[in-house]
């Protein structure tokens, strides 16, 4: 649909408006979204900050449990074997200390004495085990606030042993205080850390280990509380990927084989988006993160933003990870700049009315000035007529405008007289239908119709029917091709035939559509005729040279059969003396007889060889297979080869299928091998190889055939018609297999090696029938 000036300025206008406010727009959102990005990062930011000032206030509990523990180590209390007193010493710590969950002792006996908060019967229970005269036991105490005892009871089925526990291992190895890794508390089954220092007696060796338990579990609580947009979440890593802390602490620990609880690891943890987040950070087994950073991600069709901080200390190794959704600080604005889009088309839609109203009133000279020009060009007003009102530059315009129209007609009074007037005929067809717009007189004469009769045809009722090639062009008008020359047959009115040299040239629009083609047609019936005689004499050529192969196969063929048959007549021989001398003796006969049947087969695959090449005519064409043309072809020239002590060396297989007359490729391949034969039999070379190389390319089959002879002069015409290098030659054999080859679609061409030995190359191209004819058929358009 092609839309007038006035409805052009109008959407231009409008166009502009709504371009204008929706750059505002979204210049605006832009802005605002990056204030808000920025603002989202500080807000991760100062939650990693928050976590991590919180987090160290668990690392003061303890330094003190350290100093605790280096305390109770140097005090007798527990260098007596007072229980009662260093269980009380341990109930006043743990009072006076909320965030530990235990404080404990164990020596290198495997005496314990732990103090922890409980859950019931009372807020405390005091755990001691002991080893008297190698028997174990274990009591357990629950007190109140007040230290008064609420139950007492032993377990029996208790198997604690504190020297295997890790604090006890490292801070006994260390001999110095230790903090270890958080993990899941065996009793309460909550996550937590260790700080451990070692007791040594007055001889400096260690006595036993005194331990504080501080659980961390208020920090995922703490991390539930926080308000990170709607749903963003924080999360602690420990340098080794463990989750330590969650908002939800479900997901941060699993349940292992044995009944134990350990912490998930980052790439495992319940939270898939912080999976997708963060899971990379471990991919190392360590944790290393040396600044602050920020980034973007998308999860199952949402992005995120995220903050990681580095460590907090080297006695905490943690690090604080923070996500939210972008869309928790963006949401806001994009439902506005949707609002604001709206309000913009508005805008635009009633800029438009009013932009049409007043293109109207601009356009109205300019459709007066339009109409006058299409009337001058259909010479229905003279150009001198006065112009309409109209613009300045509509007046220029228009006088450039007649000079054109005057000047047009003129070239196409021209262009009529040298169609009329041309010595060849001319015709102009129509795209689409082929019908006849305007021929001239010879066009009309060549085909014995007047002019105003073929105006009545169309090009497809001219042309033979086999050579539809103008129904190719002209049957959707659609053809891509500005033009093309080509030899095609046309019906004249009598019923005759003449053969004629067409050349089509399309006129197409500026769009590309073509509007009709001017063809320009010579009758060559006269040189078709003297092609076919030259035709003629080059396949009775063919023919003489087909004969003469025939007779040297057939001298093969009685060279090669004289040789089994001769194995069998001596063998016969040797069979009958064998009967008459060893009546007995079946070894040696059955030997000879086995050797007789050999021979006997190999005289009937010569017979069967022959018959492969002659039991179809020369120039019928079918789908054959290659390879077993090629068996058969050496049947027939390997007697000879060994006669003259030539070794013929042969790489083929898996060949494609090849489309032709099996005769002629045979001879084809004969002719280059008795050649290559004959080279190397008359010279004195100690080297007498003729190698065959047949394979499949994505032309189709590629064969060359290479001697050991001494080759051919330099300048030497070895495809030209009675040229040769033989005494006795017709110069027919090589000329004769370049255009067996060239009519199978191939090609034949002479190229030495790289060592200088003569080397014959032809290829044939693998087509089935139906894309043969297709390939024929391109080849006539």
């Amino acid at each position: 649909m092609k839309l007038s000036l006035g409805m052009i300025l109008a959407l231009c206008l409008a166009g502009l408006q709504f371009l204008a406010v929706t750059v505002v727009v979204f210049s605006s959102f832009l802005t605002s979204e990056r204030v808000l990005l920025d603002h989202a990062r500080d807000l991760l930011s100062d939650v990693g900050t928050n976590t991590i000032e919180h987090s160290k206030g668990f690392l003061t509990p303890a330094k003190g449990a350290a100093e605790l523990a280096t305390r109770l180590a140097e005090n007798q209390v527990i260098s007596s074997d007072d229980r009662a007193q260093l269980e009380k010493l341990l109930f006043q710590q743990l009072q006076i200390s909320p965030q530990f969950s235990g404080v404990f002792y164990g020596d290198e006996q495997g005496n314990f004495v732990y103090v922890m908060r409980s859950g019931g019967p009372g807020p405390f229970r005091s755990k001691f085990i002991s080893y008297d005269g190698g028997t174990r036991s274990t009591n357990l105490i629950w007190r109140e606030n007040s230290y008064a005892v609420v139950e007492e009871r032993d377990d029996p089925t208790d198997t604690y042993d504190p020297r295997t526990r890790l604090w006890y291992i490292d801070a006994r190895a260390k001999k110095q205080s230790i903090w270890t890794d958080p993990y899941i508390f065996f009793t309460s089954q909550q996550p937590g850390i260790t700080a451990a220092s070692p007791v040594f007696d007055e001889l400096g060796e260690i006595k036993g280990v005194v331990g504080v338990d501080i659980g961390i579990h208020a920090i995922s609580e703490f991390l539930s509380r926080l308000n990170i947009g709607e749903s963003g979440k924080a999360l602690i890593l420990n340098e080794n990927g463990d989750v330590i802390a969650h908002p939800d602490q479900d997901l941060i620990r699993k349940r292992n084989a044995d009944n134990t609880f350990s912490f998930v690891n980052i790439g495992e943890i319940g939270d898939p988006v912080a999976r997708a987040a963060f899971g990379g950070l471990a991919a190392n087994e360590v944790i290393s993160v040396d600044a602050e950073i920020s980034s973007r991600f998308d999860y199952n069709g949402s992005t995120f933003v995220s903050t990681v901080m580095p460590a907090i200390s080297e006695a905490l190794p943690w690090t604080i990870a923070v996500y939210a959704p972008e869309s928790d600080f963006t949401g806001e604005i994009k439902a506005n700049r949707t609002q604001n889009v709206w309000i913009a088309a508005f805008i635009a839609l009633m800029t438009g009315v009013f932009g049409l109203v007043l293109a109207n009133y601009i356009h109205k000279p300019v459709r007066a000035f339009a109409v006058r020009a299409s009337l001058v060009s259909q010479g229905e007003v003279s150009s001198t007529e006065p112009l309409p009102k109209t613009y300045r530059e509509l007046e220029r315009a228009n006088e450039t405008l007649v000079r054109a129209i005057a000047e047009r007609k003129m070239s196409e009074a021209e262009f009529g007289r040298t169609f009329d007037l041309a010595s060849r005929g001319m015709a102009q067809i129509q795209a689409g239908t082929g019908k006849f717009i305007r021929v001239n007189s010879k066009f009309a004469s060549m085909l014995g119709y007047s002019e105003t009769e073929i105006l009545d045809l169309t090009a497809h009722d001219i042309s033979h029917p086999d050579d539809p090639v103008s129904a190719f062009f002209f049957e959707d008008g659609g053809h891509e091709r500005s033009g093309y020359l080509h030899e095609k047959r046309l019906l004249r009115k009598d019923g005759g035939i003449i053969w004629v040299s067409e050349n089509v040239i399309v006129i197409r629009d500026d769009s590309g559509t073509p509007l009709h083609a001017v063809v320009t047609v010579d009758d060559i019936t006269a040189r078709k005729a003297a092609d076919l005689k030259i035709q003629q004499l080059s396949w009775d050529l063919s023919h003489s040279s087909r004969v003469n192969v025939m007779g040297q196969m057939a001298t093969s063929l009685a060279h090669e059969l004289n040789q089994p048959l001769l194995a069998i007549t001596q063998n016969m021989d040797t069979a009958l003396f064998a009967l008459e001398e060893n009546a007995g003796k079946t070894d040696e006969l059955k030997t000879i007889l086995q050797e007789t049947d050999r021979q006997a087969h190999r005289a009937g695959d010569i017979i069967k060889a022959l018959r492969g090449f002659v039991k179809k005519d020369g120039i019928e064409k079918a789908e054959f297979d290659f390879e077993e043309l090629l068996e058969q072809t050496l049947h027939l020239v390997r007697s000879e080869a060994k006669d003259n002590g030539i070794k013929i060396d042969i790489s083929a297989r898996e060949l494609e299928p090849v489309y032709g007359s099996r005769v002629q490729i045979a001879q084809v391949l004969v002719n280059l091998l008795r050649n290559a034969i004959e080279a190397i039999a008359e010279s004195d070379d100690t080297v007498r190889t003729v190698e065959l190389k047949a394979e499949t390319t994505d032309f189709g089959v590629l064969i060359s055939i290479t001697d050991s002879g001494p080759g051919f002069d330099e300048g030497a015409n070895l495809f030209e018609q009675f040229e040769t290098t033989k005494e006795d030659g017709m110069g027919l054999g090589l000329s004769i297999c370049r255009t067996i080859v060239d009519s199978h679609g191939g090609k034949l061409w002479y190229q030495p090696d790289a060592q200088g030995r003569a080397r014959f190359i032809f290829s044939l191209p693998a087509l089935t029938p139906k894309s043969l004819n297709e390939r024929q058929d391109a080849v006539r358009v």
